[in-house]
């Protein structure tokens, strides 16, 4: 009696185990899931009680509901007007740097001369700070968007070329050798064969990139500008109005993250080879 009682509560607890452990499963993929999120809320948590408990002044550090009552206390005109100054000058910059660096790269993949002639040069321009060189660009360029998107182009430009040139390198010497062998053409083997390997590579630095571009915009705002997020955070220190500064900021890194998704996106829609196994 005692074994057929011990038989029947195992064949009942048997099919409970495997449920038991696919329940788990789906906790820890939901908690994995939900650990950025859960730990940004416990910043924001850990941020508003100190600043309640010890009564700091928002002109020292605004709490989370400040910065919050002071973003939808303007009207949302303002936000937009400065949002889409800043947007354009980075995309204009952005874009122009991905125009002239990912030939040049190809230029300097293929050719030693153009390489030991041009790459130090580039590290020059890289190694000179923005910050610095950024009221010469507006002094010789004049007002207006010019000088801020160039300022934009200098700071993206230097990792996109980098990065291609690494990514046209990195193709087997084995295959260029075949396709000499077949009799295609220079143009044919770059096309065919060293660009998509570098695909991975120049995809790399313009999700780097396009978060430099929004820093870019900035710099270039803080420098010459009569609108845009970089102007508005200027402007309101100088008022010590800190929680709208804050809400400039945040506002910032909303639209470098949405830009970086972008990118990643517009790979994983046209080139989704290109990505690890685990990501597709």
């Amino acid at each position: 009696m005692n074994s057929q009682t011990t038989s029947a509560a195992r064949s009942s607890a048997a099919p409970l185990q495997p449920e038991l452990t696919k329940r788990k499963l789906l906790v820890l993929a939901w908690l994995d899931r939900l650990a950025p999120v859960l730990a940004a809320l416990a910043v924001i948590g850990v941020w508003e009680l100190i600043c309640r408990v010890f009564a700091l002044p928002n002109y020292l550090l605004p709490s989370p509901s400040a910065i919050v009552t002071s973003a939808f206390a303007l009207d949302p005109g303002i936000w937009l007007t400065h949002t889409w100054a800043t947007l354009r000058v980075s995309l204009g910059g952005y874009a122009l740097a991905i125009i002239i660096a990912i030939p040049l790269a190809v230029l300097l993949a293929n050719s030693r001369l153009m390489s030991r002639t041009l790459y130090p040069m580039l590290v020059v321009i890289q190694s000179t700070p923005i910050v610095g060189v950024a009221p010469i660009i507006v002094v010789l360029m004049g007002a207006g968007e010019m000088p801020r998107i160039f300022i934009t182009f200098l700071i993206t430009f230097f990792p996109i070329v980098v990065s291609t040139v690494t990514g046209l390198m990195s193709t087997p010497e084995e295959l260029k050798e075949l396709s000499r062998s077949l009799g295609a053409s220079k143009a044919r083997e770059i096309r065919n064969i060293q660009l998509p390997f570098a695909v991975p590579y120049i995809f790399s630095a313009l999700r780097i990139s396009i978060t430099l571009a929004i820093i870019g915009a900035v710099v270039a705002e803080f420098v010459a500008a009569e609108k845009g997020l970089g102007f508005f955070i200027a402007f309101s220190t100088s008022f010590l109005r800190i929680p709208q500064a804050f809400a400039a900021l945040i506002v910032l890194v909303t639209l470098s993250l949405l830009l970086f998704q972008v990118i990643a996106l517009v790979q994983r829609w046209l080139f989704p080879w290109s990505l690890p196994k685990e990501s597709r």
